[in-house]
């Protein structure tokens, strides 16, 4: 069982957004289940369960762990094939985020739609190498910091920005017969209470936009003299190989 993966396709993520399916990969990431021992645990037909079984084995999202033999019939036992699940925007092509649409530093919505690109390229990337059976080469950070003010969350986005563009120049060669690009994102923003993260987005993120840090991330003073390049930077050294 993979610890995570990404559903890129528009037909399975619709069928892991079902209720009764979403419980089912839940129950079934815990350990294999036969569709009667699913059925108490929903509250539902044995018959039903199996047919949702059937439809998340169709679609990837399940598969067969081994089968048990109980009484005269056989009981086909069955495990996620992830513990946990990601919908790529890939799965909805046709109105996916685009950052190239548009570049602010500044912009949630621009961080948001990085993001989901990040989602999107680092999931088919994952399955690529998932079928050339080699390792994907990636790096992520991940840290958190306490501003004492805004000026000082101002002045570490310009530190950050000049550090990072400046590795950006040191090691960047366009010219490099057998190099490859790598992307990188580098992204800050408020951290969300342990207690609000399994709340409503809108009741979230109201809390977390409550106190004299609500307004504006950053002053212009912040934006990077190197351009747009450095937030466009892969994420965090997201280094993808």
């Amino acid at each position: 069982m993979l610890d995570v993966t990404v559903i890129e396709d528009a037909e399975a993520a619709a069928v892991s957004l079902d209720p009764i399916r979403a419980r089912l990969l839940a129950e079934l990431a815990a350990g294999p289940a036969s569709a009667a021992m699913l059925a108490g645990k929903v509250g539902l037909p044995r018959q039903k369960v199996n047919y949702h079984l059937k439809t998340l084995e169709r679609h990837g999202l399940v598969e067969l762990a081994g089968e048990r033999r109980k009484g005269n019939v056989t009981e086909r036992m069955m495990r996620a094939t992830a513990a946990s699940y990601v919908i790529s925007p890939q799965a909805l092509a046709a109105v996916q985020p685009d950052p190239d649409r548009f570049r602010d530093q500044l912009s949630a919505r621009w961080l948001l739609a990085l993001g989901a690109r990040l989602v999107r390229d680092v999931g088919s990337l994952l399955t690529g190498a998932a079928k050339a059976r080699k390792r994907l080469a990636t790096y992520a950070l991940d840290g958190e910091v306490t501003f004492a003010s805004a000026a000082d969350r101002a002045a570490f986005i310009e530190e950050l920005t000049a550090g990072v563009s400046a590795l950006i120049r040191k090691y960047h060669d366009g010219d490099a017969e057998a190099g490859r690009p790598h992307r990188i994102v580098v992204a800050v923003h408020p951290t969300l209470r342990p207690e609000t993260v399994t709340r409503t987005g809108t009741e979230a993120a109201a809390e977390v936009a409550v106190g004299p840090e609500a307004g504006p991330e950053v002053g212009p003073e912040a934006r990077s003299e190197a351009g747009p390049e450095a937030a466009e930077a892969p994420a965090g050294p997201e280094a993808t190989h």
